[in-house]
């Protein structure tokens, strides 16, 4: 790969004798930033940092009334053309601005907002891994069980009993969401105040109590599904990457595909996604760039001695995950 077709992130997978360290650091990495994010998430409404007030019908960033000023409009305090210019310079330009970095960064990069931010994904990890322990199987529509040896060589654990945290996280998360979706809409202060002192007004009992049920079914049973075919900022994500042929995918080292032979799939176990890292791109449409199949990968050859089979590539190094051919180029 060429100075000019590199990626700016880290390129914590590459083969420099130390991938198992690497793979390890992307993934305390990766875990801080979800960490990080998923509390902004849930405290941004508190803290005034981000949020809608239906009381005031206007937007509150970072502490101040974000107003495009209808009221003023119509009051006559202001003009139609000022009115014009709030509508452009605090909706439009905004929105289309976020839109557009969205989507510059996953035409190049993939789905990273998705594998490395969203709050929802990593709700799905967390119910995948819990509900592993529980029956073997990340998703109870999973045809076949796990490996009960995992990617490090560690016995993989099972127990019925581990259905109580599961179902615990299921409906703690469901809940949490509903409160944080509350709280972005009214003023957080009364929703914690009703909800700590149990004075819910019916209407806000109403809204946390469907909205907990709703995220508990979805987080229970179509989690992965939502995020393959549910979520609009993931598909467009996903159709910006698929328009890049040369943007950075998980690539997979097709000469020495026999070493595959000898391990149990640990890179489609690994996935949260429930996909096939080693497979072509089309068919990685919903890839999130956790490089949870490179840690795995990384860690079955670690223990043989050898070199990951999957990297991460671009340029022209990227190539053979679309058409299935071996190019001619020096990628891993």
């Amino acid at each position: 790969m060429s100075e000019t077709e590199s990626f700016t992130l880290p390129r914590l997978a590459a083969a420099d004798g130390d991938g198992l360290n690497h793979a390890r650091r992307l993934r305390r990495r990766r875990l801080l930033l979800k960490t990080a994010f998923f509390a902004l998430f849930v405290l941004a409404p508190p803290l005034d940092l981000f949020r809608f007030d239906l009381e005031k019908n206007n937007l509150i960033l970072f502490g101040m009334d974000w107003t495009l000023g209808f009221p003023e409009y119509h009051q006559g305090l202001i003009s139609l053309g000022e009115l014009t210019w709030n509508l452009l310079w605090k909706a439009f330009l905004p929105v289309l601005g976020a839109g557009a970095l969205l989507l510059t960064v996953a035409w190049r990069w993939g789905r990273l907002y998705c594998g490395w931010l969203c709050p929802h994904f990593s709700v799905v990890e967390a119910v995948n891994a819990l509900m592993t322990r529980a029956i073997g199987r990340p998703s109870l529509w999973e045809k076949f069980p796990l490996p009960r040896t995992r990617a490090d060589g560690r016995p993989r654990s099972l127990s019925r009993w581990y259905w109580i945290p599961t179902l615990a996280a299921i409906l703690g998360f469901a809940f949490l969401w509903a409160v944080s979706f509350l709280t972005y809409l009214l003023p957080p202060a009364e929703i914690y105040h009703n909800l700590f002192h149990g004075q819910l007004t019916p209407n806000q009992f109403r809204f946390l109590a469907v909205a907990t049920a709703v995220f508990t079914i979805e987080f229970a049973f179509a989690r992965h599904l939502f995020c393959r075919f549910g979520c609009a900022v993931g598909i467009f994500q996903s159709l910006a990457w698929m328009a890049n042929r040369n943007a950075l995918v998980i690539g997979f080292d097709r000469r020495r595909a026999a070493e595959c032979r000898d391990c149990n799939n640990a890179c489609d176990n690994a996935c949260p996604a429930r996909l096939k890292p080693r497979t072509l791109k089309r068919k990685m449409f919903t890839c999130t760039q956790c490089v949870e199949c490179i840690a795995a990968c990384t860690q079955v050859e670690a223990r043989k001695g050898r070199r990951s089979l999957l990297h991460w590539v671009d340029g022209s190094c990227a190539r053979h995950k679309i058409d299935g051919k071996d190019h001619d180029v020096a990628c891993f």
